[in-house]
């Protein structure tokens, strides 16, 4: 039992923050899934634009595309191909869990990230693409996204909400999985094999407050850096801790109780943004930190590979959170709220989202481009 199978063993399910063609095809993927204990896998457009732009990989597909294929056609097209192959890959993690694992994540596009109706259409398409069991559609964590995810599940749709930042945003969303649910059990429709995972950013919240630490010390008396100092690397933890604890208490208690006697499963939290951006830090701290039962964690190949070397397993995500509270109360005290961190945060994760998708079709097209093919307007 290697370190990645005691983190498995200790409730934490293990998902890839990486796809390309290479992976799926030379049996990389399946043989993952027994070594490392991988049960499911993320994708967005930054990996897929990547993927996309190194080797030729895709080139035949590409080639092989309608004339009239606009470029994010072709995004989609190849997008939904690879998850597929994932899909089917994890298949038997699926089936062997009963639907609790196995899944790969598809994202719709930044543009209908404030637009409940685009995104249940564009995700019933993307759903009807993939035409998968185990896939999980991708929604950013807006309050229209809340509202599209409670859409899409009640659909029997499968959904990943992504960019959380905020417990607040959190319990929305845990909120819309929980009416979703009740909604299905009043029609008369099963939730057995339905499955959401709350998507919790965790390191870019330590990057943003560092740096505004790092602007009180410089101006700060000599006598006061230290205390400023030692709040560093610490918010993001206690952040995904509240969580956590805001997670144990949703799901429990009597309107939990009556769901769970028809079969549903919680939605779980699942920590993202999971690689260490400063190299002070430990590079696993975000994944030793936030161990306990019915978490995901999704990691990039790097932290993967850093945690099977030296990560070690404890239940962590539960640990000491009265300190958790009391590290948020001493930033508000200096002046460092963390809810407008946390709302600054969201705002550029979907901008950044919005230029991802932005570069992948201009990407796209160049590459078109350079294999004779002209690219539809659109």
């Amino acid at each position: 039992m290697n370190r990645l199978h005691r983190l498995h063993a200790a409730g934490q399910s293990i998902w890839l923050d990486f796809i390309d063609r290479p992976l799926l095809a030379s049996g990389d993927l399946a043989r993952r899934i027994d070594e490392d204990a991988l049960t499911g896998m993320t994708s967005n457009p930054t990996i897929f634009e990547k993927a996309l732009a190194e080797g030729s990989a895709y080139d035949g597909d590409l080639r092989a595309a309608p004339a009239d294929a606009t470029a994010w056609q072709l995004f989609e097209t190849l997008a939904a191909s690879d998850v597929r192959a994932a899909c089917d890959i994890f298949r038997s993690v699926y089936d062997r869990t009963h639907a609790r694992d196995g899944y790969v994540s598809l994202e719709v596009s930044p543009g209908s990230a404030n637009d409940p109706e685009a995104t249940v259409v564009e995700a019933h398409r993307l759903w009807a693409a993939v035409d998968r069991p185990n896939l999980m559609i991708k929604v950013p964590g807006t309050e229209a996204g809340a509202r599209a995810a409670e859409r899409l599940l009640a659909d029997g749709i499968n959904v990943n909400v992504t960019l959380l930042f905020a417990v607040e945003a959190h319990e929305r969303v845990i909120d819309a999985y929980l009416r979703a649910l009740e909604t299905r059990v009043a029609a008369g429709q099963p939730v057995d094999r339905l499955a959401s995972v709350a998507s919790f950013f965790v390191s870019r919240v330590d990057s943003e407050i560092d740096k505004r630490l790092d602007a009180l010390i410089a101006a700060a008396p000599e006598s006061e850096r230290a205390h400023l100092a030692a709040l560093r690397g610490r918010a993001a933890i206690a952040n995904a801790k509240l969580a956590y604890r805001l997670f144990q208490r949703k799901f429990s208690g009597p309107r939990w109780d009556a769901l769970a006697a028809k079969g549903a499963q919680v939605q779980r939290p699942l920590w993202a943004s999971t690689s260490t951006k400063n190299p002070a830090y430990r590079d696993v701290l975000y994944v030793e930190e936030l161990v306990g039962p019915h978490t995901v964690n999704t990691m990039p190949p790097a932290t993967l590979e850093a945690f099977r070397d030296h990560g070690e397993t404890r239940r962590s995500v539960d640990d000491d959170v009265e300190g958790a509270e009391r590290v948020l109360a001493e930033l508000e005290a200096v002046g460092i709220s963390i809810r407008d961190v946390t709302d600054q945060l969201l705002r550029e994760g979907l901008a950044s989202f919005t230029k991802s998708f932005d570069t992948l079709t201009a990407g796209l097209e160049t590459k078109f481009l350079a294999l004779g093919r002209p690219v539809a307007a659109g």
